[in-house]
């Protein structure tokens, strides 16, 4: 099972790699359009160059806000099955030190079915927001693409990690229980 997880958890993190470096060009590409365009206004150049600037259509990328709102809700929740299941995340450990290991376990598979819960409750909510902006028909302000969208490609991500949630917190409740490695990473607070 492990390695099923591993695997769409990979692929996950792939996509949204994908999608990010996607966004990153695209802001790249409307930053540098932008600075052409006013410069091609400000009277630095010469009057010939910057007219042409301005007749090339140089400028940024329309509704260039709308496509990284969209694309990065996507990349967050497809980066969070795999962090999830390296445990990626942020910890303070520093009233942990002293315990146990046995009881850093319990510890851990406790916060780790706490936030299986969270990432439920987020794409449960998720599904809510997605019916809302279906009913109501919802575009977006400048490139008039359906709002639902954005969200649908998000819960689909959320649904993963929702599934590598559940999977974690019942292999760290099972490592807790018999103190066999049932995860990844599973030494426990790093000290």
């Amino acid at each position: 099972m492990l390695k099923v997880m591993d695997r769409l958890a990979r692929t996950m993190a792939i996509v949204g790699g994908l999608v990010l470096s996607a966004l990153i060009v695209l802001t790249c590409v409307s930053v540098l359009g932008r600075g052409l365009n006013t410069l091609g206004h400000s009277g630095i150049l010469p009057e010939a160059l910057g007219a042409a600037l301005i007749a090339a259509g140089v400028g940024p990328v329309t509704g260039d806000f709308e496509l990284v709102e969209a694309g990065i809700a996507f990349a967050i929740f497809s980066f969070l099955p795999i962090c999830q299941l390296y445990s990626g995340h942020a910890t303070v450990d520093i009233f942990t030190q002293a315990l146990p290991k046995r009881g850093n376990r319990w510890l851990i598979a406790f916060w780790e079915v706490v936030l299986a819960l969270v990432i439920w409750l987020i794409t449960w909510r998720l599904f809510a927001g997605l019916q809302n902006k279906l009913d109501y028909g919802e575009t977006t302000f400048l490139l008039q693409f359906p709002v639902w969208w954005a969200y649908a490609a998000s819960l689909i991500a959320a649904l993963v990690a929702s599934l590598v949630a559940l999977y974690c917190a019942w292999a760290r409740l099972a490592e807790a229980a018999t103190g066999r490695r049932c995860m990844p990473y599973s030494q426990g607070a790093a000290h």
